[in-house]
């Protein structure tokens, strides 16, 4: 357990945790209908951070009014895209402004460790927003050549109303990965961020505001899924939901969103295969491993699970990985030595450690980890399993932790069809030498997102999503801009 002396936190994010948040609607900051708040948690500690507003069918609908009218009549409406995209870098330059109080903010809720709050998460956040700002101005049609004497040609005009529900493992980079796209092709948008996580989303929505986003372009509502998110899924005004969070939980958004059959975008769960060749750089594929797994405590839908590793070199990596796992400083966040804060909520607490019981109980054995850390918070060991098959809980279902099965293979045939043997298709990574073997098999997997030599490289220009349960649908790139547009045909008769 880390014991650094904890960093002191700024006055400015102090004064925001001890103001009770509300929700931004129409351009003001307003209490749930209810008069209801719930508490967030500290991870580190179990105690409360902050009290915010519970947000349920009524706050959605007046959210959702609010972003109705100001999608078709309000000043948005008639702002031209240049105008768009310079709120959007606005946005993104008080956000790099304001980057330490983000990192605070973000690692006081999540957990996540202070030093990759401030190098990961806000500085992708800023990049995404300055990326989408600058193809505000891009997005365009084209003419086709049709028989006769008409004159015909395409608009990409923006899809409307959307709704976005986004996760806790990634509170502010999620927020700017739906937020992006949506303001750079004109949508409005209702956003729900995880009552785990809902601090950095707030703090966004009044950057937002300041940055001269008009009232009613971004509502915020926070709350719980089965109410604020449900309605928002079910929502007849609502044109499209985009979703990012476990499969089970978009499988009833598509159900919700039925009733109008509204678009939707999910990115979902993974169970992603992490192979390792005989032939690769072993300190760097060892490296690279540990990282797939343990970046953010496991808490990342791509996260390398399943590391596959070639016969003749297996006992040398699982012993790499499982060193590096052991010299993994667990600690509060704000610690400054941390390498690993507590998972997000004493729920997933309690799924990551059934899962290593699980995985033990049907004989995998931890070569390190697979316990609990301390008493207070929501700490658990980096875990590396091995002993396990493909029938395995542990194997078979995303546990969303730091927790690895290592299991070896003997070919590159065998291994494309083990690493397709699941019901995901996020991510993969192979770690070899032979570019050419690497490219095959690439090709051979099902999965959204394929690194070589790397893994959990992220860009705003590089699309990511998934195959089969994975989801529906990318975030980040020129794809997701797709996704909140509608392709209009128009045909004019000319003579």
């Amino acid at each position: 357990m880390a014991t650094a002396t904890p960093l002191q936190m700024q006055d400015a994010v102090s004064q925001f945790l001890a103001t009770p948040r509300k929700l931004l609607i129409d351009g003001r900051w307003v209490a749930a209908s209810s008069g209801k708040t719930f508490d967030s948690i500290d991870p580190a500690t179990g105690e409360v951070l902050a009290r915010v507003a519970e947000g349920d069918k009524a706050d959605i609908d007046a959210a959702v009014k609010a972003a109705r009218r100001a999608f078709e009549s309000g000043p948005w409406a008639k702002m031209s895209a240049s105008e768009r995209g310079r709120i959007m870098w606005k946005i993104a330059d008080l956000l790099e402004q304001h980057t330490e109080e983000f990192a605070e903010l973000e690692t006081l809720d999540n957990g996540k460790p202070i030093s990759v709050s401030r190098v990961a998460d806000v500085p992708l956040a800023v990049d995404l927003f300055r990326y989408m700002a600058g193809w505000a101005t891009k997005i365009e049609g084209s003419t086709i050549p049709i028989s006769g004497p008409f004159f015909a040609y395409t608009r990409r005009e923006p899809i409307g109303v959307v709704g976005q529900i986004i996760p806790w493992n990634f509170p502010l980079l999620m927020a700017a990965w739906k937020l992006g796209p949506a303001l750079a092709t004109g949508c409005t948008v209702i956003l729900k961020p995880a009552e785990q996580t809902p601090l950095s989303a707030l703090r966004l929505g009044e950057l937002a505001m300041e940055a001269g986003l008009p009232p009613g372009v971004l509502n915020i509502v926070t709350g719980f899924g089965e109410t604020a998110g449900a309605a928002l899924a079910a929502h007849p005004d609502v044109d499209k939901i985009a979703f990012t969070g476990s499969t089970e939980v978009g499988k009833l958004i598509v159900h919700a969103a039925a009733g109008n059959l509204k678009k939707v975008t999910l990115e979902l769960g993974g169970k992603s295969p992490n192979i390792v060749f005989d032939d690769a750089d072993v300190n760097k594929a060892t490296a690279g491993a540990a990282n797939a797994i343990f970046f953010n405590h496991g808490q990342c839908c791509c996260a390398g699970s399943r590391l596959f590793i070639e016969d003749k070199i297996f006992d040398k990596v699982v012993e790499g990985v499982s060193e590096s796992a052991k010299k993994i400083r667990v600690g509060p966040g704000m610690n400054t030595d941390t390498q690993m804060g507590p998972l997000v909520s004493e729920e997933q607490f309690r799924r990551v450690c059934g899962y290593m019981e699980a995985g033990l109980s049907e004989g995998a054995k931890a070569v390190v980890g697979g316990k609990k850390v301390g008493n207070r918070g929501y700490f658990v060991e980096p875990t590396v399993l091995v002993n396990t098959n493909p029938k395995m809980k542990v194997v078979q279902e995303e546990i969303f932790g730091p927790v690895v099965t290592a299991m070896p293979f003997k070919s590159v045939d065998e291994i494309a069809a083990e690493a397709n043997n699941t019901s995901y298709g996020l991510a993969a990574g192979i770690w070899t030498k032979d570019i050419g073997k690497a490219h095959s098999l690439a090709n051979k997997l099902k999965a959204g997102t394929v690194w070589i030599n790397c893994y959990n490289v992220f860009d705003a220009a590089m699309p990511f999503g998934g195959y089969k349960q994975s989801g529906w649908g990318r975030e980040m790139g020129k794809e997701a801009l797709e996704l909140y547009t509608e392709t209009k045909a128009v045909c004019v008769k000319i003579n």
